[in-house]
């Protein structure tokens, strides 16, 4: 069986977690509202925390990628640094929603012409 490449759940805070590539990022509540309401495209953002000079701990929050709907209106796109992925819309609502605590993300793998036989 092989692993799941990536999953996202619900956070404490209403807000999105995706776990995909060996990294943790979040959606913030508002935007995935506006990706689901209203289709549309929101960043995914990544929180680092670090300790700065004199032992002080700053938390930073850098842009890894954004989601989008597709054309269709029925799955939505993950564009990250570490790769691309698709859920179907209907997935990411109920996990939105509470209804289920996770939803496998797919890896988006595009055709190229240089595959074709």
């Amino acid at each position: 069986m092989n692993p799941e490449p990536g999953k996202i759940s619900i956070c404490g805070d209403d807000s999105l977690r995706i776990e995909a590539g060996g990294m943790r990022l979040f959606i913030t509540t508002e935007d995935v509202k506006s990706l689901i309401f209203y289709g549309r495209v929101v960043p995914i953002s990544k929180s680092v925390c670090r300790t700065g000079e004199g032992g002080i701990t700053e938390s930073l929050l850098s842009i890894e990628g954004h989601a989008a709907m597709n054309a269709g209106g029925k799955a939505v796109t993950f564009f990250t640094t570490n790769g691309h992925y698709i859920l179907p819309l209907i997935s990411l609502q109920r996990v939105a929603r509470g209804e289920a605590v996770s939803a496998p993300l797919f890896p988006l793998e595009y055709d190229s012409p240089e595959g074709r036989k």
